[in-house]
């Protein structure tokens, strides 16, 4: 079995600027350490229960499939806060038929961002036994 000490996310934008001002700026993810120098240094965003790595150059669009999930607390004040942010909103927040409430965002490179809230009632927030 393969113990797993960490793990992260990592993206090759096509604009390595652009997408560290999109992650560090706009979305106001926090930096958890930088590396290299230059314009294509690289920098590792705290994310949650994990880290999102922004580093390197890529000349080929991203994958489609792959996409970024990202809960908060409250998706509505995240969508007030990423509007005055000038982040462009793909779909705003819904509250979908599972019970969720998503909100769709893209980064520069066009990789799909939905933030969700999981409502108080919904059955993933309940733990057996607890």
């Amino acid at each position: 079995m393969v113990h797993v000490l960490g793990s992260r996310i990592l993206l090759r934008p096509a604009d390595p600027e652009r997408s560290r001002a999109f992650y560090g700026e706009q979305l106001g993810l926090a930096v958890y350490r930088e590396f290299g120098t230059g314009p294509e240094r690289g920098v590792v965003y705290f994310l949650g229960g994990g880290f999102l790595e922004v580093s390197g150059r890529s000349e080929t669009p991203p994958d489609p499939a792959v996409r970024l999930w990202l809960q908060v607390a409250d998706v509505a004040a995240a969508h007030d806060e990423l509007r005055a942010a000038g982040v462009p909103i793909v779909r705003p927040p819904v509250r979908e038929p599972w019970g969720l409430i998503e909100m769709w965002i893209q980064d520069p490179d066009g990789t799909p961002i939905v933030l969700v809230e999981v409502p108080a009632d919904h059955p993933i927030r309940y733990r057996p036994g607890l």
